[in-house]
């Protein structure tokens, strides 16, 4: 509903200031506006938040109009935050009873996707960033920011590929970018306005202007350089950090001082993983999006929030450098050895709260006092997890994280003295300090417990004396105290008691006395409470001067949560050390799937070697049936891979990883119809992507190229793309191909860094044992009818399939039978039973 400047002078003075509150925050946000007790919208604003909160829509004067409580408002913002929308929150900023006129009301902070900060709608395990991009000087510049932990950084990107690749990992919940530069990136990466549940945010373009970002980063971290940042010239990243960061403080309606710090990353000091990669190795959630099954799981044995958070970060951005994956290795290992001392470290980081939320709420000013205990009890437990520590300090990694974890006995000895062991959820209504921590709070205490007992006296002293046995002196926020009498005992009401009101069932009165007393209880009652949070500010306030230290022992108790997690699931599934090396050969004894593993019961999983390098063993081809576990083995290399690569101990007898500097994966067809691709064409454009960035250093994983289109097309496709990574100077990756095209196992005759494996089966009569066991040579038989009798096929389908088969394979039908190279020398001779280990080939 619009209002003209004529229509706005009908409203009412209330409905005004509404509307004028309404003009001052973005049109697309919902107005949520204090009126006493409720949170009341109006307009289209109601008729959005009935349908996202499930509430009534009333009307009055024909406005749409709906509300809820006041101190249900934390109940509510949950189901507005998950629905993608801004929130714009204007409260009462003056005591209406001292108001002249209408009550001051103002925007107290506007709430959106990317700047969560209240517990209630954020993910305890999952980071809530904020991201923003700037088109400069051909180069992409990213800042992402979580508001709610204070993480801030930033980088500059080469190519859009690459920016929506880190946008892809990140998870953004809010993205700012200019109108013009989202519509050109839409042209050429579709990708990264694809996914719809990043709500995008546009921004004016003088919003990334170059010289006003940076002095406002300068101004905001009070330097004169960024230098110490190490974000000094970086003309793309510094606009794009600038305004997240004012973006951040305009929505908070703070000045967020616990912002304190930017850090600048390079992505190439990461392993690379692209979307499609994250999505098809099943690391945060699989790929039908869901939950269980994924890498995560089996890895996260955390017992903090931040140290939750901390872990996502690294599975999905493993580590580059020898050194530093070689530091957190030789942690693990440390930790793992000494079973009881990791047991002890464990249960005491499970008293240890999520401080780097905490923290970030008590400078903000939304925090109450049940976060003060929550970080006064966590504080509490540094000097018992210090102690654990030390007994690691030969531990390079260890000390260094043990030194940055500080003590904070200050903090701890005025939250214990001052906050009641169980406070109330609101901040302004008393009942947060305890008695004997302030004479004036006591003083104002006394005053009232005195009144109110004068009161209960009173109580029994009219009772007496009107005789009326049921007379209850009672409280309201409308009438105060006041005398309540039953309709059967008016007769006997003294001629002193004045009527105030008349009920269905009652009459109420007050007293000149009773009044009186009132004024004195409900005098100290106010000054109390106003007191009580005047001294919970100063306490708040002494909290945040220590947030710099308290956020730096969060994230070093977050490295040792993940440390001691990867030790401990090490521990548990008999995981081993990985040795690290820069050369190019990764080798694996006894290899095994993590995920699948883990979900077995009953049955034992069987492992696998596996040997690439960038010579001899550059191409594994996997030929073998349908279901036999082609899939299961190559995902199980990469993850390996990964796993090492993140510091943590891998599901493998030995494993010998040379650094892997990205991870492609080739898995699976499926559609883009929002885009308007079929099946091959989503295939062709991942199988590009892997042909345009590989490098030697990379491992790429191929399970089915060409499937999506006639035989010879896909056929000739697996095997020119298989040439082309072998022969290819820049592009020779270490690559694991599963495929049913058994003519590419000829692949091996001409190229010398090709070798054929397949998966071991066992026939008994009509029935297949697969035997899970990878083994050197080229299978003979795909054994796809006998995969469609176990699907449940009726038996007249498989007779037939069983006579055409034996048609084709007896060259019944000659048409389409490719003859890619000559048979002669080459042996499709199948093993059944292997020990792979005694297969010199593969060594």
């Amino acid at each position: 509903m619009q209002f003209t400047p004529e229509s706005n002078e009908t409203l009412t003075p209330m409905m005004r200031q509404y509307m004028d509150v309404k003009k001052s925050i973005p049109a697309d946000a919902i107005l949520l506006f204090r009126l006493g007790d409720f949170y009341e919208m109006f307009f289209d604003d109601a008729l959005r938040a009935s349908r996202l909160l499930d509430i009534t829509l009333t009307k009055r004067h024909l406005v749409p109009m709906c509300g809820i409580p006041f101190h249900a408002l934390d109940n509510y913002l949950p189901k507005l935050a998950q629905s993608n929308v801004k929130i714009a929150i204007a409260d009462q900023v003056e005591d209406p009873k001292l108001a002249k006129g209408i009550v001051k009301r103002e925007v107290t902070r506007i709430i959106t996707p990317g700047t969560l900060v209240d517990s209630a709608t954020l993910v305890p395990a999952q980071s809530n960033f904020l991201a923003s991009v700037c088109l400069a000087k051909n180069k992409y510049g990213l800042a992402y920011l979580d508001v709610s932990t204070g993480n801030f950084k930033i980088t500059e990107l080469d190519s859009v590929e690459e920016l929506s690749n880190e946008l892809s990992r990140l998870q953004a919940k809010e993205i700012l970018v200019s109108e013009a530069a989202f519509n050109e990136w839409k042209t050429q990466d579709t990708r990264i306005v694809s996914d719809t549940s990043v709500f995008w945010t546009y921004l004016e373009e003088d919003c990334f202007d170059l010289s006003s970002c940076e002095s406002y980063l300068k101004a905001h971290f009070s330097v004169a350089t960024l230098e110490s940042f190490g974000c000094e010239g970086l003309v793309a990243a510094i606009p794009a950090a600038g305004a997240a960061l004012n973006y951040a403080i305009e929505n908070l309606k703070h000045d967020a001082r616990y912002l304190n710090s930017i850090k600048y990353y390079n992505t190439r000091d990461f392993m690379l993983l692209d979307n499609a990669t994250r999505r098809n190795l099943e690391l945060l959630e699989s790929t039908r999006g869901l939950k269980d099954g994924v890498l995560i799981n089996v890895v996260d044995d955390t017992r903090t929030s931040m140290g939750a958070r901390l872990l996502r970060e690294w599975i999905v951005q493993p580590l580059y450098s020898k050194e530093r994956i070689n530091q957190r290795l030789e942690s693990v290992s440390s930790l793992k050895d000494e079973a009881l001392t990791l047991a002890e470290l464990q249960e005491t980081l499970c008293a240890v709260k999520d401080l780097e939320r905490i923290i970030a709420r008590i400078n903000i000013g939304s925090s109450n006092a049940r976060d003060l205990m929550a970080l006064a009890s966590s504080l509490e437990v540094l000097p018992g997890l210090k102690s654990i520590l030390q007994s690691y300090s030969n531990v390079s990694l260890i000390e260094e994280l043990n030194k940055q974890i500080k003590l904070f006995p200050e903090i701890t000895e005025l939250i214990s003295k001052a906050i009641l062991e169980e406070p109330p959820l609101t901040i302004t209504e008393g009942g947060m300090i305890k008695d004997s921590y302030n004479t004036e709070l006591d003083e104002f205490r006394s005053s009232s417990r005195e009144g109110k007992n004068w009161i209960a006296a009173l109580q029994a002293k009219e009772q007496e004396r009107t005789g009326i046995k049921s007379l209850k002196i009672r409280f309201n926020n409308v009438f105060g105290y006041y005398i309540e009498i039953t309709k059967s005992n008016l007769q006997s009401v003294p001629q002193d008691y004045i009527r105030k009101q008349t009920m269905v069932n009652a009459e109420r009165f007050i007293t000149p006395e009773l009044k009186e007393v009132e004024n004195k209880v409900l005098g100290a009652d106010d000054k109390a409470k106003a007191l009580e949070y005047e001294i919970f500010q100063q306490i708040r306030e002494k909290c945040a001067s220590y947030t710099k230290e308290i956020r730096e022992t969060a994230q070093a108790i977050a490295a040792i949560d993940v440390l001691s997690s990867f030790a401990e699931v090490a521990r548990k599934n008999d995981y081993r050390r990985p040795t690290i090396t820069n050369d190019d050969t990764i080798k694996i004894v006894g290899g095994r799937h993590p995920v699948v593993e883990s979900l077995l019961k009953d049955e034992r999983f069987v492992s696998n070697d596996t040997l690439l390098n960038n010579r001899d063993n550059n191409i594994i081809i996997i030929t073998g049936p349908n279901m036999a576990g082609k899939s299961t083995y190559i995902r199980q290399v990469a993850l390996i891979v990964l796993m090492a690569q993140m510091g943590s101990f891998v599901p493998a007898e030995q494993a010998e990883i040379g650094i892997v500097d990205r991870i492609f994966t080739r898995v699976g067809a499926s559609d883009d119809l929002a885009k308007g691709q079929s099946t091959f064409m989503v295939e062709m454009v991942e199988t590009a992507n892997i042909l345009n960035n590989a490098t030697s250093k990379s491992l790429v994983i191929l399970d089915e190229i060409g499937r999506g289109t006639s035989t010879f097309d896909g056929l000739s496709i697996a095997w020119s793309v298989a040439e082309y990574i072998h022969n290819s100077p820049h592009a020779r990756a270490k690559t694991l191909f599963a495929t049913h095209y058994h003519e590419l196992t000829e692949l091996a005759m001409t190229c010398s860094g090709v070798k054929n494996y397949n998966v071991a089966v066992k026939e008994y009569g009509d029935k297949v044992i697969f035997l899970r066991q990878i083994i050197p040579g080229a299978a003979d038989k795909s054994y796809g009818i006998y995969v469609a009798k176990l699907a449940g096929l009726p038996e007249k389908v498989i007779s037939r399939a069983k006579e055409i088969l034996e048609n084709l394979e007896n060259n019944a039908v000659k048409e389409g039978q490719p003859t890619l190279a000559s048979h002669k020398g080459k042996s499709r001779k199948r093993q059944l039973l292997p020990n792979t280990l005694d297969q010199p080939e593969l060594w």
